[in-house]
């Protein structure tokens, strides 16, 4: 008798905001709602609810050992986007010269956050596939200083999260994470 293998596949997580109604779009991607204090075009979001950072923020370990991710909803592309940027966040502080300071990191990951980076429709943007991109060049605008604040916040909240246990060094459980790609793709950035 043969043995046969049981494979066994775990879903991704994906995220909760697919069905959120009245979401604008650009392309396929949704424009979700944040809370933050850095000026742009992101629409305010509820105090007392969780945005797509504090989403992205809890999911990015977990999603970031899977190779393969199914979109479910327009959130899902906004959340591969950010899961993305943290990986390129990560790798930025571990190529580092030495371990950064909070204070460095947020300087490091600031930078990184309003860099040119590339968005859906752009020739050198890595999941071109699975996203459409911006009808007109007023939509692509938008969608990059929407995505340029987002940046901004997510890089400010990760630090305050790779920093939290006032070692002043970021955390082991997070860093542990910066060499290994979500669906083995990277912004580039």
């Amino acid at each position: 008798m043969r043995k046969q293998r049981l494979r066994i596949t775990m879903p991704a997580y994906h995220s909760s905001l697919n069905e959120e109604p009245d979401v604008r779009q650009v392309g396929n991607m949704s424009i979700l709602p944040i809370r933050t204090r850095i000026r742009g075009p992101a629409p305010i979001a509820d105090p007392s609810q969780p945005d797509i950072i504090d989403e992205t923020l809890d999911l990015f370990r977990a999603n970031s050992l899977f190779r393969n991710f199914e979109i479910k909803g327009p959130a899902d592309r906004t959340l591969i986007v950010l899961i993305l940027f943290i990986s390129d966040c990560l790798a930025k502080l571990g190529t580092a010269r030495t371990v950064p300071t909070q204070i460095e990191a947020n300087k490091l990951l600031n930078t990184l956050s309003v860099d040119t980076f590339p968005i859906p429709g752009d020739a050198n943007f890595p999941l071109n596939a699975h996203y459409a991109q911006p009808s007109s060049r007023a939509e692509a605008d938008y969608l990059r200083q929407y995505l340029t604040q987002v940046r901004q916040e997510l890089a400010a909240r990760l630090v305050e999260k790779l920093y939290a246990d006032g070692t002043g060094k970021p955390s082991k459980w997070w860093m542990s994470f910066q060499k290994r790609r979500f669906m083995n793709r990277s912004l580039g950035s």
